[in-house]
């Protein structure tokens, strides 16, 4: 819609209504790092060129990923979209104090809608996108349609609904569907994650080559983190191989910072009994060492074979610090410090390891003086050091102890797992293939922080596992991860469930249920932690606002004639306050479950947001005295609807400039 105050100071403030431009972020860093190759606003592909001389690929042939209809993946990216996220409170649960949303609509245009207010500020986003298995798959064809398309679809605007997609295997465009459908989505979830983001993609053996490309291309083969194989169970009826696994793919948004935030560890199976055992007999045995010792070597004796801490078996020596066994003093790989260590009885120097010494003469000095190096009867013999079954209990270098691990990159998991939970929930089979919680939750330990407000992403909810996980992992280590779904309401057949974004729904309600009572149990017991059971539903729709259509104002002048009345008042008749407010937040860069608090200005009610900073007021008429009540909140910034001024041109241009004298940026919407 096009600015129509009278002087240029006003219409410098309208609040774009279309969504970001996911690529004019590229275009600023491009400008940025060689403003040399930027010419009148455009970059100059020649000068960029010579500017990056034998760096740039020149040619038809090189290396690349290429199929029929990237053009569209990449017009559908460019699209921008004037929809808007409508708030569904009566489907929500603790709407007023809940961090956690739920999204009902189609994933590319709620990405996109998303992309202000949430770029760069998710920490994991995990999906599992649909398999391209050679059947149908639900997102339309017509990917530069948009919101149009998920409005027809969901029988929103057309009564014969939206077809499925056909993608039958002998289709010469096979892997072109599946890769123009998740192209634009990934370049999309990509701008919303941290620095020290990640991202995880369940997918089969029919696009895991493609989708590995795809991925090099968007977040660069360097940020490749691993290729995960998850086996779940032997098929029988296979009638050459057993094909039972998956893969998760992980790309990091940027592999160094996710390095730099530290690294991934997770317990080993049976390291936690082990040190139960050895507190038990301590207080057993009054901190007898020796005593304490003897009886642990029995307790490994009474393992069964199979007992995970049977293989632990040889951390059997005991101390003050905890359970520990013996490891050599040399250098991994060789070539380690040399240098004399003097044994303490016979008064020469120890044997020197094969490999070198293992830590600097300095860090050698501490040990010994710590007590972490214990040396032979005589100096033949290099010392031993200490490794603790506990990391951290005395010794720092010691990151191969048996508490820890690196996780690897193949896990088995039976599938009926995942079955037999959602299952449970529902009394039913409801949902075929449900990922599994427990797995999701895995990762959740390993790549976030449970101290830190983290978000988690699915933008293919499905059964709304992700967020089981998250709910179930909080309560676990008490943290405060927040996790958004988005997921098609795509049809069911069934009355009880018309849709999968009700599953979705229903089973996150149910999970909250359960999780509550199990809580209520343990405050009653005194442990005062609690969690945030809750979720704000929003659903995809147009905008509340007429949003000027250039294309259809130019077709004839009675078209035109229309556009400019939507310009009077451009506020939709039906619009609600709540999905005013929302759409604004959105606009302004501030996320769903933000805090909003009401006050009221010379008898008008008007929202802080954002700690104060920002006050919107949605007010249909609005006047100097109101104005001039919200400069007294002391904002930084403010947003009131165009239509409040009611073409009072005066007015208006008074306000901005009464706004800008306190130092307080003033827009109209």
């Amino acid at each position: 819609m096009p600015d129509t105050p009278t002087t240029a100071s006003a219409a410098s403030a309208r609040l774009p209504l279309t969504s970001a431009d996911p690529l004019a972020s590229r275009y600023e860093e491009l400008k940025a790092l060689l403003p040399m190759a930027v010419t009148d606003g455009r970059v100059d592909l020649e000068k960029l060129r010579a500017l990056l001389g034998p760096q740039a690929v020149t040619g038809p042939e090189r290396y690349g990923l290429s199929w029929a209809g990237k053009s569209d993946a990449l017009k559908a990216l460019r699209q921008l979209t004037t929809a808007t996220l409508l708030p569904a409170p009566s489907e929500s649960v603790n709407w007023d104090t809940t961090g956690n949303v739920i999204i009902e609509g189609d994933n590319l245009e709620v990405l996109k809608v998303l992309q202000h207010a949430y770029h760069g500020k998710v920490k994991l986003i995990y999906i599992d996108p649909p398999y391209n298995t050679g059947g149908d798959f639900i997102y339309p064809d017509d990917y530069a349609e948009g919101l149009n398309s998920y409005l027809q679809f969901t029988r929103q605007k057309d009564e014969e609904g939206r077809k499925l997609t056909t993608n039958v295997n002998t289709s010469g465009r096979y892997h072109s569907r599946w890769l123009t459908m998740i192209y634009p989505r990934l370049f999309l979830a990509r701008n919303l994650l941290r620095e020290d983001g990640v991202i995880f993609v369940s997918i089969d053996d029919h696009e895991v080559h493609n989708l590995r490309l795809v991925m090099d291309e968007i977040f660069g083969e360097e940020n490749f983190v691993a290729n995960l194989v998850w086996e779940k169970g032997r098929k029988n009826d296979a009638k050459l191989v057993s094909v039972g696994h998956e893969y998760l793919m992980i790309f990091a948004r940027s592999k160094r910072a996710v390095t730099e935030a530290g690294i991934w560890r997770e317990a080993k199976p049976g390291a936690a009994e082990i040190q139960q055992k050895y507190e038990a007999l301590r207080r057993e045995y009054r901190n007898k060492d020796e005593l304490v010792q003897q009886a642990l070597r029995a307790y490994y004796q009474s393992l069964p074979k199979a007992h995970a801490s049977k293989k632990l078996s040889r951390y059997n020596n005991v101390d003050a610090t905890g359970v520990w066994r013996d490891d050599n003093m040399s250098w991994p790989g060789g070539g380690g410090p040399t240098y004399d260590v003097v044994h303490p009885v016979t008064g020469k120097p120890c044997a020197l390891p094969e490999g070198g010494w293992r830590y600097t003469e300095k860090t050698m000095r501490e040990k010994i003086a710590d007590g972490t190096v214990v040396f032979r009867d005589d100096h033949t013999e290099p010392p031993i050091r200490k490794t603790y079954l506990v990391r951290g209990s005395g010794d720092e270098d010691n990151e191969d102890d048996a508490a820890i691990q690196v996780a690897g990159s193949y896990f088995y998991r039976s599938a009926i797992q995942a079955t037999n939970v959602l299952t449970s929930i529902f009394q039913e089979k409801i949902f075929e293939n449900p990922k599994d919680h427990e797995i999701l939750m895995r990762w959740l330990r390993l790549v976030g922080n449970p101290g830190r407000d983290e978000i988690v992403l699915d933008f293919f909810a499905g059964s709304g596992t992700t967020a089981h996980a998250v709910l179930e992992l909080n309560k676990e280590d008490g943290g405060n991860r927040k996790f958004i779904l988005v997921q098609l309401p795509e049809l069911t057949g069934r009355m009880d469930f018309p849709t999968i974004a009700e599953i979705t729904k229903e089973r996150v309600r149910r999970v909250i249920q359960h999780l509550r009572k199990e809580q209520n149990g343990e405050l009653a017991l005194g442990n005062a932690a609690t969690s945030d059971f809750g979720f704000k539903v929003f659903k995809l729709a147009p905008s509340n606002f007429a949003v000027w259509d250039p294309a259809r104002a130019a077709s004839d002048p009675a078209k035109l004639a229309e556009q400019w009345q939507l310009t009077a008042d451009n506020v939709r008749s039906d619009a609600q306050e709540q999905a005013l407010l929302h759409e604004l937040m959105l606009k302004c860069g501030l996320p769903l479950a933000a805090r909003v608090d009401t006050v009221q200005v010379a008898g008008v009610p008007a929202f802080r947001l954002d700690d104060g900073k920002l006050v919107i007021c949605l007010a249909r008429v609005l006047t100097q005295e109101a104005l001039r009540a919200i400069i007294q909140l002391k904002p930084q910034s403010v947003l009131c609807l165009d239509v409040g001024f009611k073409r009072n041109d005066a007015l208006k241009v008074n306000a901005q400039l009464e706004f800008q004298s306190h130092g307080i940026q003033f827009r109209t919407a």
